[in-house]
């Protein structure tokens, strides 16, 4: 879309207006305009911007502000104008320049072969040159620009009507507000596409629900199909949709154009929309001569399908000549030039047999179904997390169902859904336990929780796992005493809680099977290592809810021993660095608990240390008094050794984003806390190479 002197250009501008700290005005407000729209192309469409975060914001709110105070001024294609106006009341019906048409499938080389074979005969040529590009499994759209400007957005439907959908996909980043189809001669143009949410920000949307209570979106596709229908457009904009487009639905020509000239090929008409600024897949598309290349092409990107940022499910194949594709024409089902090639399935049916409750470190109660053990996606499911009470009434799930379940790449697997037309009336209904599987101690649920917790601190279930968690590396990080250890010393009575780590008896150890003398030391060695190490290595091992690496280091930093604790009010708490009230009330709870308070002394009485003897911020730094949040993948320092350089030069590391966060260090693929930030003025949003800059300055 930009060849290298615009991008030159642009860049220079954008300089200029950065240090210059120009003021966007009328008289400079299309240099304010343009140059965001480039560095949207560049991050959005090409994945390599070329300005900060914090300096894109600092331009995009200048041109706000002036178009705040000049509404008259406001352009349809200005970057300020993706942002929704609330809640849409309804999504209108509105009817396809041409219809939808779904496209034949074919799931090995013999249908490709007897496809290929037929479009021969009729084209009546030999060998046919086909274009193979990427069947991407999202949500189809059609988008329609008049004289340039993006008009509408619509869903399939029905393949004839769709919902307009025009202001929520003004919030997809990668589709451009205006795009020069008038160069090309131009003036209405309806080109079709399909919305993702990649797998990064697929994770991390679905970590936020599983943080706040609530089940986890099945797959991406379902996040996309869904994310287009919502009311709220600004929740649209915060799930970080993309889009790809594929195709030239239709177009005409401006009256008297000297340069429209007609499009002869399907991948010319893919290279004229990555031209105009769209993501087309120009990249992953490849022409090739004759159904057995396609074959070849299709087998090799099948095999690194899991190495792709998003989700596909199969290739497209299509005529590239598109003369010889009006000449082969269409069904009323779909069209005679293109077919579908399905990769192989990463869905499967099976049969829902059970479900058994296991018993977290925090007591909550997470219902585990078990399957009949089905292969998906390369592996062998037999049990699937069914999250909460809330999750098994909204899948509509029964003993005895046939169900529907998902494995896409790495992805954990998902019930997507139940077939309630296939029950032969001896299925059972799903009774959640009203007492925890493991103790039998009554189970509750706080009103603003999806979660039945178990509250018996001494439920065995509830002791295993937080033993667990505290030998584990990122706690006191003893090597030697896994998950499995400390479940089979348990089970033969060696080990009770927590203290009873330092009070293992290894002469007993020495007799198991796979314990040798060189085992049994180390293991020694290593328990008697983790007395000393720091204090906020021991408040994370203590597994206090809420509590995460970062706020205990917070809280290692506010007190000379731990027992200090037991005096802090949660008002005092949430004075803390990143400590809200929620998580000040259960620090106030776990200090204010006599069992808590018992196994800290039985803690220091058998060696370990709960004295900060560190020194939690040096005296000076490059860093001082600075605060820090990493997000993202960093390229040259892996998370901890960054959070580790700014807390050895002075700064502060915390855990989420807030007015009181100086710094967000953004790498690749960063997710929900990038998004908090920007709407946060006083925030100043870096890559890994500025911060580097900061410690040598």
């Amino acid at each position: 879309m930009y060849n290298d002197s615009q991008t030159k250009e642009l860049q220079a501008t954008t300089s200029q207006l950065i240090k210059s700290s120009t003021i966007c005005d009328a008289q400079n407000v299309n240099q304010f305009r343009n140059v965001l729209r480039f560095h949207e192309y560049r991050y959005y469409v090409q994945n390599n911007p070329l300005i900060s975060d914090y300096e894109y914001d600092t331009l995009y709110k200048q041109l706000e502000q002036f178009e705040k105070e000049h509404p008259g001024a406001v352009t349809p294609d200005s970057p300020t104008q993706r942002v929704g106006a609330g809640l849409i009341k309804d999504f209108p019906k509105v009817q396809h320049l041409v219809p939808m048409l779904s496209l034949e499938n074919s799931y090995n080389a013999d249908d490709l072969l007897d496809w290929d074979r037929k479009a021969r005969e009729l084209s009546g040529l030999d060998t046919i040159e086909y274009c193979v590009e990427p069947k991407f499994d999202g949500a189809s759209i059609s988008l329609i620009y008049d004289n340039d400007l993006f008009t509408r957005g619509a869903t399939r439907g029905d393949g004839v009507v769709g919902d307009e959908i025009t202001i929520n996909t003004r919030q997809i980043k990668s589709v451009p507000l205006s795009a020069k189809f008038s160069e090309y001669g131009i003036q209405q143009i309806e080109i079709r596409g399909e919305v993702l949410m990649n797998k990064n920000n697929f994770k991390a949307y679905n970590d936020g629900l599983i943080e706040e209570g609530y089940p986890p979106l099945a797959n991406p596709r379902n996040a996309a199909a869904g994310s287009l229908r919502i009311k709220d457009t600004a929740e649209v904009g915060r799930r970080n949709l993309e889009a790809f487009l594929y195709h030239v639905s239709y177009f005409t020509a401006t009256r008297g154009s000297s340069l429209f000239k007609e499009p002869t090929t399907h991948s010319g008409m893919l290279d004229m929309l990555w031209n105009c600024g769209f993501r087309s897949p120009k990249n992953e598309m490849k022409v090739v001569k004759g159904i057995d290349a396609v074959i070849k092409y299709v087998a090799a990107f099948e095999s690194r399908r899991d190495d792709l940022p998003y989700e596909i499910d199969g290739m497209v194949i299509k005529v590239n000549d598109l003369s010889l594709q009006d000449k082969l024409g269409m069904t009323s089902h779909h069209p005679r030039w293109a077919i579908a090639f399905k990769f192989k399935a990463r869905q499967a049916t099976t049969l829902l047999k059970d479900v058994e409750y296991q018993v977290g470190r925090t007591g909550a109660v997470t219902p585990v179904a078990k399957l009949e053990p089905v292969q998906v996606g390369g592996v062998t499911v037999s049990s699937i997390s069914i999250h909460n009470e809330e999750y098994i009434k909204e899948k509509d799930l029964m003993l005895g169902d046939t169900v529907l379940i998902e494995r896409a790449g790495d992805v954990i697997p998902q019930i997507v859904k139940s077939f309630a037309e296939l029950r032969k009336g001896t299925e059972r209904k799903i009774v959640f336990p009203t007492h925890c599987p493991v103790c039998h101690h009554k189970l509750e649920k706080p009103e603003e929780e999806a979660v039945w917790r178990c509250s018996n601190i001494n439920c065995e279930a509830q002791v295993v796992e937080r033993i667990i968690h505290f030998v584990s590396k990122d706690a006191m990080d003893i090597r030697s005493l896994g998950e499995a250890n400390v479940r089979k010393f348990y089970e033969l009575g060696l080990l009770k809680n927590i203290p009873g780590v330092y009070t293992l008896p290894f002469d007993a150890v020495r007799k198991l099977e796979g314990f040798g003398e060189k085992s049994v030391t180390n293991l020694q060695l290593a328990i008697e290592a983790s007395k000393t190490q720091p204090l906020h290595r021991i408040i994370y091992g203590l597994g206090i809810r809420y509590v995460g690496e970062t706020t205990a280091k917070t809280l290692a930093n506010a007190v000379s021993h731990l027992n200090d604790f037991a005096t802090f009010t949660e008002e005092e708490l949430q004075q803390l660095e990143d400590v809200g009230v929620k998580v000040a009330k259960s620090i106030h709870a776990f200090f204010n608990d006599s069992e808590n308070i018992k196994i800290l002394q039985q803690l220091e009485q058998l060696g370990v240390q709960l004295k900060n003897e560190q020194k939690s911020i040096p005296a000076g730094g490059s860093l001082l008094g600075k605060t820090f949040l990493f997000t993202g993948t960093l390229n040259k320092l892996k998370r901890s050794e960054a959070e580790g350089l700014a807390e050895q030069n002075g700064g502060r590391v915390v855990s989420s984003v807030s007015s009181k966060l100086n710094y967000l260090v953004v790498g690749e693929d960063a997710g929900s806390k990038l998004e908090k930030a920007k709407k946060i003025t006083t925030i100043q949003i870096i890559n890994e190479e500025e911060f580097i800059k900061m410690l040598s300055s």
